[in-house]
């Protein structure tokens, strides 16, 4: 019988259907798009050992927020774009000349200048016309083109945008000068099938040089839509730390690097054995934990409980994983408890050099359930209860807040 293999020749039967670009450059947002995580904080400092690890890493771009919003976010860029990392540093900027100015002064070689373009933002969030955007868009860019920065130009909301619109804004402000095109899912509604005939459409219509997509997790489709877009010649995937990000975050670093390493063979330039590192520094330092299951960093992403699947490990790892936790940085867990069966007891016992009868197997084993079963669960509920707190309304308290309107005297207008 032939060596099993990670994935079979299926990948080749449809690689017809994709145009991989000719390489990959990972854009990661976790400093800009992932502190806007409701409850997220990046001191300048934090933002740095970030920014350092993920340019160690291998990262191509990294979005290191918005000048403009404040003192300490146009100081943490500058710190960014001054410290000789490997990684192109970029900063972001509405169409507004003071942000790019801010952007300038920054020091970064990059620029994401940003507007939204479907109906419903343009009517009820920014009241501009579609030649109002057109306007704004064109005077930015040659704007940051004359100050000599590489320009990434994304509008939000494209994909909810008239088509019309979307092509004459792209194909006029790649005209002006915009180095690379960005599309945005940013409500996460797109399906793999669907962005994919969008994707195609864009580009028959606009030709972009460069192509990047921005894709949001709402439905829980932002990695396989990120894959779909990388498929189709989408040069630079956004991604996030842990899928960090707005609402349900975006596209996961750690899932769109391992599916295009691991899955398609495409390189991507990153360190990917540096992966749990990263995750565990973001989590860290966001305060936002990574969920127990989740993909390739979650706790129990390499950890085996269930007697069929601890068997079939022992016997060869790719039964029931589908790549070594070397590869991302992390070692395998044989958890003992309810579904543990008597292989995984066997081979915990080798750790000490022990060796069993079945009987006493049998007894060892019945213990383990026992226990595992008759545990309470008291200190996990009250866990529980303190992450929801936390978590189901982040930030300020309607008590911190009510009182903060009080110290800085505002007063209701019959009190005046």
């Amino acid at each position: 019988m032939a060596e099993p293999r990670l994935v079979e020749d299926f990948h080749a039967e449809t690689r017809h259907h994709r145009r991989f670009p000719e390489s990959i450059v990972i854009w990661d947002e976790t400093l800009r798009d992932g502190e806007q995580m409701p409850g997220v904080h990046f001191t300048p400092e934090e933002k740095f050992e970030i920014a350092e690890l993920l340019s160690d890493m291998g990262v191509g771009v990294i979005n290191a927020g918005i000048p403009v919003v404040s003192e300490d976010e146009a100081r943490a860029v500058h710190r960014i774009a001054h410290a000789g990392f490997r990684a192109k540093i970029l900063a972001a900027a509405r169409t507004v000349p003071a942000d790019v100015d801010a952007v300038i002064r920054s020091g970064v070689s990059q620029i994401a200048i940003f507007v939204a373009a479907s109906q419903v933002h343009l009517k009820y969030k920014l009241r501009m016309t579609q030649d109002e955007v057109l306007a704004a868009s064109l005077k930015t860019v040659k704007q940051a083109k004359d100050a000599g920065l590489f320009v990434a130009f994304v509008t939000e909301d494209t994909v909810r945008a008239p088509f019309e619109f979307v092509e004459r804004l792209y194909r006029e402000v790649q005209d002006a000068g915009a180095d690379r095109l960005v599309v945005a899912d940013t409500v996460g509604i797109m399906t793999p099938l669907t962005f994919r005939w969008y994707l195609e459409e864009f580009r028959r219509r606009v030709h972009p040089k460069d192509l990047s997509v921005h894709c949001h997790n709402d439905f829980g489709l932002a990695t396989a839509n990120t894959l779909t877009a990388v498929e189709c010649g989408a040069r630079a995937p956004h991604v996030c730390v842990n899928g960090l990000g707005e609402r349900a975050g975006n596209a996961s670093l750690e899932e769109v690097v391992l599916c295009l390493e691991a899955l398609y063979g495409v390189s991507t330039g990153i360190q990917t054995g540096r992966i749990h590192e990263l995750s565990r520094l973001v989590e860290h330092l966001s305060g936002v934990p990574v969920a127990v299951n989740k993909a390739l960093v979650g706790y129990n992403a390499f950890s085996h409980e269930a007697g069929i699947h601890t068997h079939g490990i022992l016997q060869h790892t790719l039964t029931y994983e589908p790549l070594q936790p070397e590869v991302v940085g992390r070692r395998r867990q044989m958890i003992l408890g309810k579904h543990t069966g008597k292989a995984a007891l066997a081979e915990k016992l080798k750790e000490r050099g022990l060796t069993a009868s079945d009987p006493l197997l049998l007894e060892l084993l019945r213990r383990v359930k026992q226990e595992t079963e008759t545990r309470s669960k008291a200190d996990l509920r009250r866990f529980l209860a303190d992450y929801r707190k936390l978590f189901e309304r982040p930030g300020l308290s309607d008590e911190e807040f009510w009182a903060m309107v009080s110290a800085v005297g505002i007063r209701p207008v019959s009190a005046r």
